[in-house]
């Protein structure tokens, strides 16, 4: 679905932009990090989606006829600045995490280390793909987790904040581990599994509710699924699905493959409704619930309510985040280059949060010998850890609590997207995205990752880099 995005930028972006051309900055090297500051829902971790969106806008990042004559109709931009958007071309290297990946606060998601113009340029587009696209992922994984093994399907697309968010939405529910997808779309631009079977609307439009039933047996007699609680789930659906069953699909040698409930109190139905097929001899016949599900009432659901439910569609509360609506990552310089040396930049602010990591960096990812992950170290970008060696962890915060760690190993996070505008990045399949999410998300204590007080992980800083921290807070406070 290609369209011109390029000026899906906030109007500051290209302000800035066009001082820095005029003042002769504008190729100055600066280094900028995308980073988040707290995991949504108080949760223990969070999943990095949104990568392959923002190597599709840098692609195809140009500026045509339509977009300098808007900027040029602004009456405020320097007529080199305007030729330089014409003639614009991507040089910078960026640096990643992949996705798929878990990631937790303060570490570096995305780096890019170019001209300053450039990088301030894509800003809006980086922060807009990783905030929504992780944010969805997150919560998916959330929501996948307490169906405990049972197939969760994303049905939010008509409540989608746009057509953008329903289908790239799908794509990082995905990624975040359902099962498939309503979004016929998203099925196809993704290679996501589509589904979906029948609506209210269709079983009013029958005469009755057999009728209905009847209808789409004999439509789909090798995937029968009926919606039964249009007018009464115990005492009409469920009777009429299993009529259809002996009457219809049973001559044919097939089977009713399942139903779906959604509406009412569905611990109680899905009970009842499992006594009544298995009573029928349809002890195969599945039980799909929906209706403003999320990660709290599946997991009440299938642990404290003992529900007979064996798969959830759940939509509006996963691809809206519903209970906290916003990812919360953060763009902001690092670095510059001043006579071929970077030098570090610090924001420093009063609320302790919100003083920034300087410099040029790297992410590493400890692992004990049992390949559970230990912790995260956010290293200047050359440094390079010596597995060999024990190694001491510290709190950033409370440097004086220390941990030394031996027999580890450790990976680099943070991997080459694009080399001087180069695309060096193979870029993976959807498939094999999900699969690294679900490898890796086994590497995280069950302690990290529980549903409520998750324990906190550790994203350690390098002796180096905290020096450097601590040596430019003294520096700018006094």
């Amino acid at each position: 679905m290609k369209r011109n995005l390029s000026l899906l930028m906030d109007f500051y972006e290209l302000t800035m932009a066009n001082g820095y051309f005029k003042d002769g900055r504008h190729q100055d090297i600066a280094v900028f990090d995308v980073f988040f500051r707290s995991i949504p829902d108080d949760g223990g971790y969070a999943i990095f989606a949104g990568l392959e969106s923002i190597i599709d806008y840098i692609e195809n990042l140009r500026f045509d006829d339509e977009d300098i004559n808007y900027l040029k109709s602004r009456n405020i931009f320097d007529e080199g600045f305007l030729k330089y958007l014409e003639n614009f071309k991507f040089t910078s290297d960026v640096y990643a995490i992949e996705e798929g990946t878990p990631i937790f606060p303060n570490e570096p998601l995305f780096i890019i280390k170019g001209p300053i113009i450039e990088c301030q340029l894509i800003e809006t587009m980086v922060l807009l793909s990783i905030n929504h696209q992780s944010l969805i992922a997150t919560k998916t994984s959330r929501i996948v987790r307490e169906a405990k093994g049972r197939p969760v399907f994303e049905f939010g697309a008509r409540r989608a904040h746009s057509f953008d968010a329903a289908n790239l939405g799908a794509r990082s529910a995905y990624i975040g581990g359902v099962t498939g997808t309503s979004n016929t779309l998203a099925g196809r631009l993704f290679n996501i599994p589509a589904l979906g079977t029948m609506a209210h609307s269709y079983v009013q439009s029958f005469e009755s509710e057999f009728e209905a039933f009847k209808s789409y047996a004999l439509n789909y007699p090798d995937n029968t699924l009926l919606l039964v609680d249009t007018y009464d789930t115990l005492h009409q659906g469920i009777p009429n699905a299993i009529r259809v069953h002996n009457e219809i699909l049973k001559p044919m040698g097939k089977s009713l493959k399942g139903i779906r409930i959604d509406s009412g109190d569905l611990a109680y139905l899905s009970k009842k409704v499992r006594t009544l097929l298995d009573e029928a001899g349809l002890t195969d016949t599945k039980i799909t619930v929906s209706n403003a599900l999320d990660e709290f009432i599946i997991r009440d659901l299938v642990v404290h309510q003992d529900a007979m439910i064996d798969s959830f569609g759940v939509g509006e509360r996963l691809i809206t985040a519903r209970s906290e609506a916003v990812f919360g990552g953060v763009f902001k310089l690092s670095a510059l280059e001043e006579d071929g040396k970077l030098i570090p930049k610090i924001k420093i602010s009063d609320n302790v949060a919100k003083t920034t990591i300087p410099g040029f960096k790297q992410l590493y990812r400890f692992y004990d010998e049992n390949n559970m992950a230990i912790a995260d170290l956010i290293t200047l970008h050359d440094e390079v850890i010596d597995s060999t060696k024990p190694y001491t962890l510290f709190d950033p915060m409370h440097p004086w609590k220390q941990k030394v760690v031996e027999n580890f190993r450790v990976e680099k996070k943070l991997v080459p997207i694009f080399e001087k505008g180069k695309l060096v990045y193979n870029i993976p399949k959807l498939s094999e995205i999900r699969k690294r999410k679900e490898q890796l998300f086994e590497s995280l204590w069950k302690e990290v990752i529980r549903l409520k007080n998750p324990h906190e992980y550790y994203v350690d800083l390098s002796q180096d880099l905290w020096d450097i921290r601590q040596e430019l807070i003294t520096k700018h406070k006094n």
